[in-house]
């Protein structure tokens, strides 16, 4: 039987993607047995109110030109053809269907697994797939039953503080942030005006 590839799912709004996203994708893919990385351009919820949200492509556009230099990340457009809102239990059982070959994990800050037990069909996650977990400054305590769970790994990637919020908050502020995003995405951000 031959060995699946093993690809990591990140999943972000990437609004816009910066050197935090990349920096964890890369001290992952580089330091576990993932080939790849997708990152997972998450589209905007209908149901709620857009207000600083880019358009899903744009968000997309992004995300390749701060990764199409390096092959081990790669974008993905998985969840626009996805009925909304996408559920991630839904989006692995689509992917795991279309790409039979391809060994999916679930990559998450420590902040989203302590609040993984109010997912839709969380359990359902746990059982068909693992999950890597990186540290995220966050408050309260992670539930129990994840603690010492067979499926979770912890992974000691360096502490990243560095939010889309922050950076769209700047611009519109007019601060230089060139260095917190890659530099075809700043000089892109710049073009379209996005965020003033």
């Amino acid at each position: 039987m031959t060995k699946k590839n093993s690809i990591g799912l990140y999943f972000g709004t990437f609004n816009p993607i910066h050197i935090g996203h990349l920096a964890i994708a890369n001290y992952l893919v580089e330091n576990s047995d993932l080939d790849e990385i997708w990152m997972v351009v998450t589209p905007h919820n209908p149901h709620k109110k857009k207000k600083t949200l880019l358009d899903d492509y744009q968000r997309l556009h992004m995300v390749h030109l701060a990764t199409d230099d390096y092959v081990k990340i790669k974008a993905s457009n998985i969840e626009f053809g996805l009925p909304q809102p996408s559920y991630t239990v839904n989006t692995l059982a689509h992917l795991s269907e279309k790409y039979p070959d391809k060994k999916f994990t679930l990559i998450m800050g420590e902040d989203n697994l302590k609040s993984l037990h109010k997912w839709k069909n969380y359990q359902v996650i746990l059982e068909d797939y693992s999950i890597i977990v990186y540290p995220r400054v966050s408050s309260g305590d992670l539930p129990e039953q994840f603690i010492n769970h067979s499926k979770i790994t912890k992974i000691d990637a360096p502490i990243m503080e560095i939010s889309s919020t922050m950076i769209r908050n700047g611009i519109k502020e007019g601060k230089d942030l060139r260095y917190f995003m890659h530099h075809q995405v700043q000089k892109y951000v710049e073009e379209m005006h996005f965020y003033k």
